[in-house]
């Protein structure tokens, strides 16, 4: 046993995240936030490098309908300049998903059309 302490990992300095959190402009925030959710529905979808080995059509789902929602909720607040790449992406991720599925969702039932209203190819 060795005589000098363990030493405990120091807490996090809240200030400090809030700061930085608060340097941060909105838009960024939200379109980070999309950029996020649309990569986890791609690996869910298994449109990654390793294709199927994390393929999950029902996380995918969760996830492009929240990709969706965000996108819908926030459209007055970005620019089209922000908007319109992320509408190009979730647009492919419900194809994607539409093409994925076994057992196809009707027209304007799938992932996000709730939101886009009906989406085809």
């Amino acid at each position: 046993m060795s005589d000098t302490p363990a030493e405990s990992p120091e807490a996090p300095d809240f200030d400090a995240m809030a700061r930085d959190i608060a340097e941060v402009p909105a838009v960024e925030v939200i379109v980070t936030v999309a950029v996020n959710l649309m990569s986890a529905a791609a690996v869910k979808l298994g449109l990654t490098e390793e294709g199927d080995t994390y393929k999950d059509l029902d996380e995918a789902r969760k996830l492009v309908h929240a990709l969706a929602g965000l996108l819908d909720a926030s459209a007055t607040e970005i620019s089209s300049f922000h908007a319109a790449p992320l509408r190009d992406g979730l647009k492919s991720l419900q194809l994607a998903f539409r093409e994925a599925s076994v057992v196809p969702d009707e027209t304007g039932q799938g992932p996000g059309e709730k939101y886009t209203g009906p989406v085809f190819g």
